[in-house]
């Protein structure tokens, strides 16, 4: 109801509330030596875009983008996960019961669809999901020249400063965390801390695990990994930790898995090797590197070295050094002092930069990511153009020499 009903909910009555003001053609000066011409933008349809859906939220992954897209006037066509099969047939039911099949339509089925499906001549394609197959989108849109919005996710860090409120921190970052089980995009990754705050973090940590779920892995508020494929990838994470010795602390008290439901329960890697595949891949479940340092200038040279990611959640009450993290880092979005909470701001740009994705949608930015915004200049009937009409006279050259220099 959170993350996938309320998310989509809100994302529809906001372009019902702010859509006729989206759609209006908008002001745009003109330069001086042009007056009294003048010039606006107009917003128009692009034609028909595609919209490949991830499995983890298909619900909000689905409408997010469609809201804006059907809001700029376009049709639309949905790519739905193989991983969901239930929830792909019901919305394709309940869309062909809503909406004519020229308008919006719903497509199911395996990897040899989606890849049919990338290959479409879109007028826009937005794909969420791993940069891996990002890459393969990307290359059968270009066949097109059909441009693209990615969202590809990616290692993004949780870094406590100094002056960080701990308690508080570990509360937001393991709501963030294990929301969905840690199958979000825009789950923290990995923790940075200061070395001694470390045994902090960590007791902190199984104190609010267990407040937030009581039940540990029976709870009903904790999720499943969603199939084998990726619970067995998350298990051999913490099986090449366990070989290299890594310290290993579980947040829940009795099973730390449940393999016939595909539930984990949340684990904590403190000081991992960087070698590890756990610190190279995106992590997409509840485990949780823990990375000391000792200055936070350490922080920032990891930055300078690392992939750009989806996310940057900072926790620190010194407003300056904030400040200063904003301007020295980049990211796809930032949340000071709390986790995920920037997704669900539609006044927001949503989106990746570099590895972690290109473009961005949510509210007006997602009606101008499927919208041309077409410039149109209207040329007034009494102006001075005639005065640069060849043959150049050396009144022409006098008046061009005059305005270049103002």
């Amino acid at each position: 109801q959170l993350a996938e009903q309320f998310a989509s909910l809100e994302a529809i009555k906001g372009a019902l509330r702010e859509g006729e003001r989206w759609m209006r053609p908008r002001r745009a000066a003109v330069s001086k030596w042009f007056v009294p011409a003048s010039a606006s933008v107009l917003p128009q349809p692009l034609g028909v875009v595609g919209i490949i859906v991830p499995w983890n939220y298909p619900l909000f992954l689905s409408v997010g983008p469609l809201v804006a897209a059907l809001a700029a006037g376009n049709r639309a066509m949905v790519k739905l996960s193989e991983f969901t099969p239930a929830f792909s047939a019901l919305l394709r039911e309940r869309v062909a019961q809503r909406f004519d099949s020229a308008e919006l339509s719903v497509v199911t089925g395996g990897p040899q669809v989606a890849q049919a499906f990338a290959a479409l001549p879109f007028d826009h394609l937005l794909f969420t999901g791993s940069a891996t197959v990002g890459r393969k989108v990307m290359a059968a849109a270009a066949a097109n020249l059909t441009p693209v919005t990615l969202e590809l996710g990616g290692k993004s860090p949780a870094v406590l400063a100094s002056s960080a409120r701990l308690e508080g921190a570990v509360r937001r970052i393991l709501f963030g965390k294990l929301l969905n089980a840690g199958q979000t995009c825009v789950a923290p990754d990995h923790v940075l801390l200061p070395r001694d705050q470390v045994e902090r973090f960590v007791s902190a940590a199984h104190r609010v695990a267990r407040r937030m779920y009581p039940g540990a892995l029976a709870s009903a508020d904790y999720c499943s990994v969603i199939n084998s494929l990726q619970y067995q990838r998350l298990r051999a994470y913490l099986d090449e930790s366990a070989r290299a010795g890594v310290r290993t602390e579980v947040l829940f008290d009795g099973p730390a898995h449940d393999d016939a439901r595909h539930r984990m329960a949340p684990h904590l890697l403190v000081d991992p090797p960087e070698r590890l595949s756990v610190m190279a891949d995106e992590i997409f479940g509840p485990i949780l590197p823990i990375v000391p340092f000792d200055e936070i200038e350490e922080v920032q040279a990891r930055f300078a070295r690392s992939p750009r990611p989806l996310a940057l959640y900072w926790f620190d009450d010194d407003t300056n050094r904030t400040e200063h993290m904003l301007r020295q880092t980049h990211a796809g979005g930032v949340a000071i002092n709390d986790t995920v909470l920037q997704v669900a701001q539609h006044g927001l740009p949503f989106g990746g930069v570099g590895p972690s994705g290109m473009g961005h949608y949510h509210g007006r930015w997602g009606f101008d990511t499927f919208s041309k915004l077409k410039p149109v200049f209207r040329q007034s009937r009494f102006n001075g153009m005639g005065l640069f009409m060849p043959p150049y006279s050396a009144r022409a050259r006098r008046l061009l020499s005059l305005m270049k220099r103002f």
